[in-house]
């Protein structure tokens, strides 16, 4: 039996809030009526007891009954990670040329010509799977990272839903906040200084790392635990705007959507326009904050004193263009990863509703 729902009692006294009391009537307690029906021209509705709850689940409990259904947290860590996990398999390459084209700096002067060029010598050199090299990085971080973020996001915004369990605009960017601050916090800062690592190590002339074990054991040999948080502050900026645009954009879009109807499904078409729609402007509101992120965590990082020395570099040696290097490549694979993971999100937590019950 879930928590939110406690053994049925009554007491005596009128009925206050969502506790149902001795003496109870449908005129005391509306939250009750929740049904509506027909008959001969007639609209009638039933009255439907609610279990004694605690306070502080009265929202939550109103929400099952009336509303969109309250995703328990350990079914959101359970199907983000599985999300996480299946999205960055198909979206690899593109994260791969992004991430080439923003370290091909241009004092060096620049290898790649652009992204048809930087996958073409790519290939010439390492073969279809040099656009792989680093997904292990990856996929050992995506897994943890796309389960934190939606278990932390529903843990934020379960209490903060109202009656029908919708979630305003405001609380949606808060809870995308608090979501993108947590996964880079445990997972992404050192993931990503990993994979830019390997990524980076890869066009050096004699390549160190030779897989993701040896490589994380010789970052933590040379530079200590510490060598895996590099650019932290960058990496805390961009994943909590991040988190915080994408979650802000796809609940404004489902709550237009959805309109007076919270029961009303969603395709998975419509949630997939809608997802690319919220990575799309996730994009072009923190790519600047990707740049330098991706530069504090490279090889190169010990030519910065800081993030801020950084950005102030970048913007010195090579002009404000150069925040937006490998936008598009960003813009492809964001869209595409960020309307995969919704999806699958959604279709994963129905299928396990049917098999999980926690309510």
């Amino acid at each position: 039996m879930s928590s939110l729902y406690k053994p049925f009692s009554v007491s005596d006294g009128p009925c206050k809030d969502a506790i149902l009391r001795l003496g109870c009537t449908p005129l005391q307690h509306p939250a009750a009526l929740t049904r509506i029906s027909s008959a001969g021209g007639s609209s009638t509705r039933t009255f439907t007891p609610i279990p004694n709850i605690y306070p502080g689940q009265r929202n939550l409990a109103a929400a099952a009954i009336g509303g969109r259904k309250i995703t328990h947290p350990w079914k959101a860590i359970l199907a983000g990670g599985i999300a996480g996990g299946i999205e960055i398999c198909i979206t690899f390459p593109t994260e791969y040329v992004k991430t080439q084209l923003q370290l091909d700096e241009r004092a060096n002067p620049p290898r790649y010509r652009g992204i048809g060029d930087c996958v073409k010598l790519t290939v010439q050199d390492h073969g279809l799977r040099g656009l792989y090299r680093g997904l292990s990085s990856l996929l050992y971080g995506s897994i943890p990272k796309s389960a934190i973020r939606f278990g932390t996001f529903e843990v934020l915004s379960n209490p903060m839903r109202d009656s029908t369990g919708r979630l305003d605009n405001k609380g949606s960017l808060l809870c995308g906040l608090g979501a993108g601050i947590a996964e880079a916090v445990l997972v992404v800062c050192p993931m990503e200084t990993v994979k830019v690592k390997f990524i980076h190590d890869q066009c050096s002339l004699r390549p160190r790392y030779r897989g993701f074990f040896h490589g994380v054991r010789e970052i933590i040999r040379d530079q200590g635990v510490r060598g895996t948080y590099q650019g932290l502050t960058a990496t805390l900026l961009k994943q909590g705007s991040n988190q915080a645009i994408r979650f802000y954009v796809m609940n404004l879009l489902r709550n237009w959507y959805k309109g007076d109807d919270p029961r009303r499904d969603m395709h998975p078409l419509v949630t997939a326009l809608f997802g690319a729609t919220a990575g799309a402007a996730s994009v072009f509101g923190n790519t600047p904050l990707d740049v330098v992120k991706t530069r504090m965590q490279g090889l190169e990082a010990h030519r910065y004193k800081s993030t801020l020395d950084c950005a102030f570099q970048i913007l010195k040696n090579e002009g404000p263009q150069a925040f937006y290097k490998g936008t598009v490549p960003r813009l492809g694979r964001v869209c595409l990863d960020v309307a995969i993971v919704f999806v699958l999100y959604e279709e994963v937590v129905k299928l396990l509703n049917n098999v999980w019950r926690t309510d």
